[in-house]
């Protein structure tokens, strides 16, 4: 949905900001360790690793860092020590809300994770309550101005599942995970250029919000999980109205 689209748009440039703060760096490194542990070095033969060595390219990080935390997790040194960790749950207007952790410690994590729910009108909910909601996905957003037609044909043959035009001309690219390695580089080989892409849990459905108010406390909610040490990622079903979001940037 374009609410949901322009809302991303927000996160990555919070990101990119954050990037400068080094805490975004901090959760690529262990991203990058973790999926290199489990799924090996080479990112041709790892999804997992793949997209988030994409996703430390656009965060600027170098080579020489992103090889180091693939040596170091292939290894199976310190990252060892890191346990997976998913925590589901509701928001204000009862959005469903799903918070990835990386923790050497678990009572600390759901501890702090449950904190935040509380604090900002949310509920910490059982395993399963709203992971049901959720699947795996590769998304590639292109810029606007690229024909539909070409995307379509440049990533067809390479396993594209879906290509949706955007409210704001961009384009995007949806994707298995295991065939998001092949769509990008279809994609490079093209000459599309890709702006953001992700590997991530993305709702079959969507929960619209549309007063400002309501928008501000699950905003609230979604940077406090995210400002958490231990939390990786934080995706929800939430879908907000366009004209809120332009309210929110507003006033922020």
């Amino acid at each position: 949905m374009a609410g949901h689209s322009k809302w991303a748009n927000i996160k990555h440039r919070k990101a990119a900001q954050d990037a400068k703060k080094g805490k975004v760096f901090t959760r690529l490194i262990r991203e990058l360790t973790v999926a290199a542990r489990q799924g090996g070095s080479a990112p041709e033969d790892n999804p997992r690793l793949r997209a988030a060595i994409d996703k430390a390219l656009s965060s600027n990080m170098t080579r020489d860092t992103i090889d180091r935390a693939v040596t170091r997790g292939a290894g199976n040194s310190d990252s060892d020590a890191m346990e997976e960790l998913v925590y589901e749950g509701y928001g204000p207007d009862g959005v469903a809300i799903l918070v990835e952790c990386m923790s050497d410690n678990r009572n600390r994590t759901v501890s702090e994770v449950r904190s935040a729910f509380n604090k900002h009108g949310g509920n910490l909910g059982t395993s399963g309550s709203v992971a049901f909601l959720f699947h795996k996905q590769g998304r590639l957003v292109l810029p606007a101005g690229i024909p539909e037609e070409r995307v379509i044909e440049a990533t067809l043959e390479a396993g594209a599942e879906d290509v949706q035009s955007q409210e704001d001309g961009t384009i995007e690219v949806v994707t298995t995970p295991e065939d998001f390695g092949p769509v990008r580089d279809a994609l490079d080989q093209a000459g599309i250029e890709v702006t953001r892409s992700d590997v991530g849990m993305f709702p079959d459905s969507y929960s619209s919000i549309g007063d400002v108010e309501t928008a501000r406390r699950v905003v609230a909610l979604f940077e406090r999980l995210e400002e958490l040490d231990d939390v990786q990622n934080v995706y929800t079903n939430a879908d907000f109205d366009s004209q809120v979001l332009d309210a929110l940037e507003e006033a922020s």
